[in-house]
This record gives C-alpha cells, sequence and structure tokens, in this order.
C-alpha cells in the first residue's frame, strides 16, 4: 500500500532530497487550469456560473445561495449539547493562541523629534472558506474566524459548500459554528467558485469584495488563491492535507499508523509520509497501516491515499538526512516520534507536533493552535493562518523642524545620486521661507 523511497548508502544533496520528496504535481497542475476557468466564469457571469457549479458538483438546483438568518438560528437551537461544547472549548482555546499573535504597537524614537510608529492594522473585510465536500469541518469555522475576530476586522463572511443531504443548505454543524461566532453573513457556495465571488464579488447576492481570503480545501481551491493573489490577500495555499512523521527505532508502530490513517482520511490526494532509520520500525508501520487501513471507516478513500505517488516510507542511514529530508519536504504537519526530538532543528513545517502524546488529531481540534496551514512545500516560505493574516504593519512618521533639519544635507546628498533632484528640492523649500 506505501511505497518504499531508499536514500540509503549514498550521499544526499538537497537537490537529490527535493527530487525524491513525494508530491502528486500532476494533480496540481490540473487543478490550476482548472480553477483559473473557473474563477474567470464566476467573474464574468457572478451568480449564473456558480449556480451551474453548484449542480455540476454538489448536485443541488434553486438553493439559498446567500443563507437566510433563520437557517443560522436553526442550525444553532438543533445542535448536539455536545458539540456546542466541544466547539466552545475549542474556541476558547484558540482565541488564547491567537491573542498572542497581535503585535502591540512599538513607538521608536529616532532623534528628538523624529519618531517611527508601527501599528497592525486589520484588514476591513475577510472572507473565510470552509470546506464541505467529503468532510464536515465546524472547526475550521473556528480556526478562520476566531484569528480574524481577534484581528479586530470588521467584516467576516463564512462560504462552505451547500448539501445535497441537507436540501441545498451549508451543513448544519457548520452554520451553528457560525452563529456561536457571531456570524451572520453565509454563503452556500463552494471549491474555486467561492474564492472568486470572494475576490471579485456578485452583486446579485449583495456580496462585496474582501480584502483577505482564508481557509483550507482541496487543490482547487488552494490554486484558486494562487489565480485571484494580488486581487486580494490570501493565506497560504492550504489544499490536499499531509503528513510526515520522523521517528526513530523508540517510536510506537501502531501510533505511528494511526497518525498516517487519520490524515488520509481527508481525500484520496493526502499525503502520508514516514522518514525513519529504522527499517524495523518501517516494517511495523506498513503492516500496522494495512490492517488499520482495511477495518477504517473511509476505507477506499484511505486506500486510495496510502496509493498515490504523494504518500511513501522513506528510508535513511541516519537521523541527520532525515531532518534534512523533512526540511527539503516542508510538510504541513510534522511529527516527531524521537528519542531526542529537538524541534529547533525541523525549520520547515507548517506545525510540528513532538512527542507520542502530541498527535494531529490534536492541532486539528484542541491544541489552541491554527490546523490551517499551507501545504505543497510553502511551509519552507510561508507560516500557518494567525491573527497576522488579517493585519498589516502600518508606520507612522512624525518629524518636527528641528528632525527634519538634521537630516536635511544627507537627503539632498542621496537624492543628487539618484538624479531624483526635485526630492531633495521638497525638503529644501521648507526651510527657504
Amino acid at each position: 500500500m506505501l511505497r518504499t523511497i531508499d536514500l540509503r548508502g549514498r550521499a544526499v544533496t538537497p537537490a537529490d532530497l527535493l527530487a525524491a520528496v513525494p508530491r502528486a504535481t500532476a494533480a496540481r497542475d490540473e487543478a490550476l487550469a482548472t480553477a483559473a476557468a473557473v474563477v474567470a466564469d464566476v467573474a464574468e457571469r457572478g451568480e449564473v456560473s456558480l449556480r451551474e457549479q453548484a449542480a455540476r458538483f454538489d448536485g443541488v438546483r434553486d438553493h439559498a445561495i446567500r443563507v437566510p438568518a433563520a437557517h443560522l438560528d436553526e442550525a444553532l437551537a438543533s445542535l448536539d449539547p455536545s458539540i456546542r461544547g466541544a466547539l466552545e472549548n475549542a474556541i476558547s482555546r484558540v482565541r488564547l493562541a491567537s491573542a498572542a499573535q497581535v503585535p502591540s504597537p512599538v513607538v521608536t524614537d529616532i532623534g528628538p523629534g523624529a519618531r517611527v510608529e508601527q501599528h497592525w492594522r486589520p484588514v476591513r473585510r475577510a472572507g473565510v472558506y470552509v470546506p464541505g465536500g467529503k468532510a464536515v469541518y465546524p472547526s475550521s469555522v473556528v480556526m478562520n474566524v476566531v484569528p480574524a475576530q481577534v484581528a479586530g476586522v470588521a467584516e467576516v463572511a463564512l462560504a462552505s459548500p451547500p448539501q445535497r443531504d441537507h436540501g441545498g443548505r451549508v451543513h448544519p454543524v457548520i452554520l451553528a459554528a457560525a452563529k456561536l461566532l457571531g456570524i451572520t453573513e453565509v454563503y452556500a457556495m463552494g471549491g474555486a467558485g467561492a474564492v472568486a465571488a470572494y475576490a471579485h464579488g456578485v452583486a446579485e447576492l449583495d456580496l462585496a469584495p474582501v480584502d483577505v481570503i482564508s481557509g483550507p480545501g482541496n487543490n482547487f481551491v488552494a490554486l484558486a488563491k494562487r489565480v485571484v493573489a494580488g486581487m486580494v490577500g490570501t493565506d497560504s495555499e492550504a489544499g490536499a492535507t499531509e503528513i510526515l512523521i520522523v521517528a526513530d527505532d523508540s517510536a510506537d508502530a501502531r501510533l505511528v499508523a494511526a497518525d498516517l490513517v487519520s490524515q488520509a482520511e481527508h481525500d484520496e490526494q493526502a499525503a502520508a509520509v514516514l522518514v525513519t532509520d529504522a527499517a524495523g520500525l518501517a516494517e511495523a508501520v506498513v503492516e500496522e497501516v494495512e490492517r488499520r487501513a482495511a477495518a477504517t471507516h473511509h476505507a477506499e478513500r484511505v486506500a486510495q491515499a496510502l496509493a498515490g505517488v504523494q504518500s511513501a516510507v522513506v528510508l535513511v542511514d541516519d537521523l541527520a538526512t532525515a531532518t534534512a529530508f523533512s526540511n527539503a519536504y516542508a510538510p504541513e504537519h510534522l511529527e516527531l516520534h524521537l528519542r531526542d526530538p529537538r524541534p529547533e532543528d525541523f525549520v520547515n513545517a507548517g506545525a510540528v507536533f513532538v512527542g507520542s502524546w502530541t498527535p494531529v488529531s490534536l492541532g486539528d481540534y484542541l491544541a489552541g493552535s491554527n490546523h490551517v496551514l499551507p501545504t505543497g512545500g510553502q511551509a519552507r516560505y510561508a507560516s500557518g493562518l494567525s491573527a497576522s493574516t488579517f493585519l498589516r504593519p502600518q508606520q507612522v512618521i512624525t518629524y518636527d523642524r528641528d528632525a527634519l533639519r538634521a537630516v536635511h544635507d544627507d537627503i539632498v546628498t542621496l537624492a543628487t545620486a539618484e538624479v531624483l533632484p526635485a526630492h531633495g528640492e521638497a525638503v529644501t523649500a521648507r526651510f527657504d521661507a
């Protein structure tokens, strides 16, 4: 079920490691072309395009794309109390961790009468996306909405696919989670079309364009964000999920296998990778994965994900190579099942889960961390969703006359060197009167 990539017995360069990384690149290339076409169609035809997509992808027609307030009220009223309690716990934990991500204003006095202030301003309007195809993700409502609220975003809209089994409505648990968080602007629309609607707006639905789009999804959602980047801000391309586990011979094969299967159940394109220098552990994990995969609820989906080119067991000579491989892969989720984990060495990962008592499932729901994370190697340069996703640093500069006089000559000198004399003259003019 899981293929093996054997890197033992040879020196590997960074280029070798990148080449060895298991990725489903063909699927992403195809998704990019499709996403671009969908975005263009929504930009041109608005609601008509969204309805055609709902019929094609969700099996839904003639539904209310803009969710009436009554649907939100009904969903919360009928929510199972145990689910409500779990959501409220998650909201509290994510709110605490997100609050720590909001920088305080900083005032720097460059000199007498010369001040630069650093402020973090929230965007005015955000559009969050919550998947709803193969699974239902009220946890993603929490992970998207809470950081935006903590950042101070004034308007937060939420979109999730319409559900055929619920008469074209957004899944009631997602609606209930939105209502718990005070979200009133909700749309029953999914996939790349939702991203396009957020970016371009849809006048017929009274949907105004947003400033930032956030949220996980499949590869079509992730790559639609790439298409609209530049028109609006986006979080990282949080596409099909990934788990990479680095383990040595101290690891428990049962737990490693359970965690690989847990992420494979998300989607057929999910990536599950084990990197180890312990061949015996690798064999035990493969046996345990096969047993668990056959018995799990989504056995067919899991089997496809584990058999895909994006999933593998990687054998290495030592933990130094395992660390280098992990940093080349830059996984969305990284688990360390090691005697001496040293998480500071694993610099490229969306989130790092240390030790056998810290599974990715904890981060998916109740760790307090955010589960919207970069995929496809973007953790080399991008971060997960946080309050900072919705904040912009802004500098406020205040100089008085004497402070400007102190730098007058240097400004004129640099303006002259750049052959921009009017820049210098704009300063000199203030002292000519």
